[in-house]
């Protein structure tokens, strides 16, 4: 089946007609490392300021091209289309060239399918003597891409290429601008990584807000036919163009550099670092300094050159600033489908066909991708803490503390933490429901993601609580036909359930743990240490 990206939108896109400060005129036929470094420096900026969407970004003072755009302000993105706004937009500011994928061949969902997409046509942006209509072409590129034009093979080396590569995971070569692909359709982008080797993002999101976190289980780990993971934009050349005497390069084509050509590119976060002859990324083994490790642990330490050292304290700041960010960005949908008395329609007849990629009131007011993320963001942090408190124990030098009470200071952060992240919501009768952060985490497997429950049940309410809560009859046993997909942490639905096929369902393995509280008012002591050996005289 053959399928063109600029007809399979992920979201609906309107720009108003805009004006720059003079046409795109293409001056270098390839960026440059320095061009790569600006383009780095422009997306860090934007992520380290407070914008909270595609154009409070672009209006940023942290955008140093924001004098110049006039009227080209009112853009909204959604996750796959902010990647190619902040590349298109800064080609277009440096007379860069810009070519992109148009068109790709499908074979069932292009945006779930588990073959991956194959490119077939490319749209390249040339100068023809009169420069380029930057607007315009940034319009373009935001209102064809989609979260199916990042699914391709990363092994790919024949043919129509994609617009990335798979690169090896090392300092410089990851940076700021690399983006982040979930194969269930979502997509970051880098805008810092710090020197323990924590990768910080920034996505955008169906309502169009742009958040930030820290990359980790969150993405899932992918085959490389499917191309998930980390990826680099492919470099690109201008060649047969010729100049017009004024410094602009006018004509010729762009060709894309192949991965033979690309001197990083590495398979490694497909394949693992030993021998894999099959190629099973469920086979993958990550070795470091002689040491195993998951995916996530091997990029970060590969990504501080080995020199990640964890400060258990710190990282678990870190980790619940992020999910506190993250709760508060589903808040916002929650509310806003609350507003819009969602919760007080009946509920349709059928649960969409994919509940992670609808469209309609589900695509505004659900947030079955958000609570995934959260569910798989949780379990990730408590397999790290519980790596850290098996260092600590083992006296490992890699730990970095130097009090005298890691549980009773793990326990006290965690409830400092927890507790400046106020959550508290208005229940049905519009009286304040304290929450925190603890208790959010708690609730990880029961937030309900579906906009036609009480708000009482978005937040995953029982007992006293609930009451306020007036859902019943057929529409409570939705919310409790739904638990069996709330607790997976794989977005597993292809199929439109209707509510008796729904309370059918087996149920699901355990899912994976994610009390951190428990688990630190449960940790190990330290293993005592070894003697020390008599001093000879």
């Amino acid at each position: 089946m053959r399928i063109w990206a600029g007809l399979v939108l992920c979201l609906c896109l309107i720009l108003p007609a805009a004006r720059a400060e003079g046409p795109w005129h293409i001056v270098k036929d390839h960026w440059s490392a320095a061009d790569e470094e600006g383009f780095g420096r422009f997306v860090r900026a934007l992520g380290e300021s407070k914008c909270s969407s595609s154009q409070s970004c672009l209006r940023d003072p942290a955008n140093p091209f924001r004098a110049s755009d006039q009227t080209f302000l009112d853009i909204d993105t959604d996750c796959a289309k902010w990647p190619y706004l902040l590349r298109a937009y800064y080609a277009w500011k440096n007379g860069l060239p810009f070519s992109f994928v148009d068109g790709f061949s499908s074979s069932g969902d292009e945006k779930h399918n588990t073959t991956g997409n194959r490119p077939i046509s490319r749209r390249d942006f040339i100068d023809r003597g009169e420069g380029i209509n930057g607007p315009s072409a940034v319009r373009e590129v935001i209102e064809t891409v989609s979260s199916a034009t990042y699914r391709s093979d990363a092994a790919q080396a024949q043919g129509v290429l994609s617009d990335f590569y798979a690169p090896v995971i090392a300092p410089g070569v990851i940076r700021s601008g690399t983006v982040i692909y979930d194969t269930n359709a979502h997509v970051g982008i880098i805008y810092k990584i710090d020197s323990d080797g924590r990768i910080y993002y920034m996505d955008a999101h169906p309502d169009f807000t742009i958040t930030r976190s820290v990359y980790g289980g969150q993405f899932g780990q992918s085959p490389a036919k499917l191309g998930g993971g980390l990826k680099n934009w492919r470099p690109q050349q201008l060649k047969g163009a010729h100049g017009d005497g004024k410094g602009h390069l006018i004509g010729g084509r762009i060709v894309l550099a192949g991965n033979a050509g690309i001197a990083d590119f590495s398979l490694v976060q497909y394949l693992g670092t030993e021998p894999n002859p099959k190629g099973d990324s469920k086979k993958a083994r990550f070795v470091y300094d002689g040491e195993e490790m998951g995916l996530y642990a091997y990029v970060r330490t590969a990504m501080s050159g080995g020199k990640t050292r964890y400060n258990p304290l710190h990282e678990l700041r870190v980790a619940l600033r992020g999910f506190c960010n993250e709760m508060k960005d589903r808040a916002s949908t929650v509310n806003l489908a609350i507003s819009e008395n969602i919760q007080n329609q009946p509920h349709p007849s059928q649960l969409p066909y994919n509940i992670f990629d609808a469209g309609g009131d589900w695509e505004k007011y659900a947030t079955p991708a958000r609570d995934a993320r959260l569910r798989a963001g949780f379990a990730e942090f408590y397999r790290e803490m519980a790596a850290m408190i098996d260092l600590w124990v083992r006296r490992d030098p890699r730990l970095v503390y130097d009090g005298t009470d890691l549980r009773g200071d793990l326990l006290a952060a965690y409830h400092a933490q927890s507790q400046a992240c106020d959550l508290t919501y208005l229940n049905s009768q519009k009286r304040p429901v304290p929450l925190d952060l603890n208790e959010a985490a708690r609730r990880v497997y029961v937030l309900s993601y579906d906009p036609y429950d009480c708000v009482e049940l978005r937040w995953g309410a029982s007992g006293e609580e609930r009451s306020t809560c007036s859902q019943s009859g057929r529409k409570l046993r939705w919310y409790e036909a739904q638990q069996r997909l709330r607790t997976i942490t794989e977005r597993e639905t292809h199929r439109a359930y209707d509510l008796d096929s729904l309370e059918t369902l087996r149920p699901g393995p355990p899912p994976p743990p994610v009390d951190v509280r428990n688990l630190i008012e449960t940790m190990r002591y330290q293993e005592p240490l070894a003697p020390m050996a008599p001093v000879g005289r």
